[in-house]
């Protein structure tokens, strides 16, 4: 039997799945309503793809969750999005590490008993003798 070539990847998946016998009788154009029935896309694949439903009483609620590389050209709004996003992350990154460099420091300090400020102490290094050490 003689299958039809085609570069469409919808057309490729469908043909495959379908007897061999009635692969020939599809025209071009049943091919093309076929994929706008299914509602395909060329999404491909992606690393994380998670899809479930959730029965909330008598309510079914279904969910996606893709994750992948972005391969699209991104619009000037969502380029300035992104980039404000990732200034956010770098902000919340260097304060949380910057925070955690002053304590080992504070720690350090306290634990080789150097003390800086006279009758006065933050209260951590007794914390941490008492409940880590």
């Amino acid at each position: 039997m003689k299958q039809p070539q085609t570069d469409d990847w919808f057309e490729q998946g469908l043909l495959k799945r379908i007897p061999h016998d009635l692969r020939d009788s599809f025209t071009p154009e049943q091919l093309s309503a076929l994929k706008i029935a299914f509602g395909a896309r060329k999404w491909g694949q992606h690393p994380i793809d998670v899809r479930g439903t959730l029965k909330v009483w008598s309510w079914r609620y279904y969910f996606v969750i893709l994750m992948g590389r972005n391969k699209r050209e991104l619009s000037r709004a969502e380029q300035k999005t992104a980039a404000f996003v990732q200034a956010l992350f770098l902000l919340i990154f260097l304060t949380l590490s910057t925070l955690l460099g002053l304590l080992v420091l504070y720690l350090a300090k306290s634990a080789a008993g150097i003390d800086l400020f006279p009758n006065f102490s933050l209260g951590i290094w007794g914390w941490f003798k008492t409940n880590i050490l």
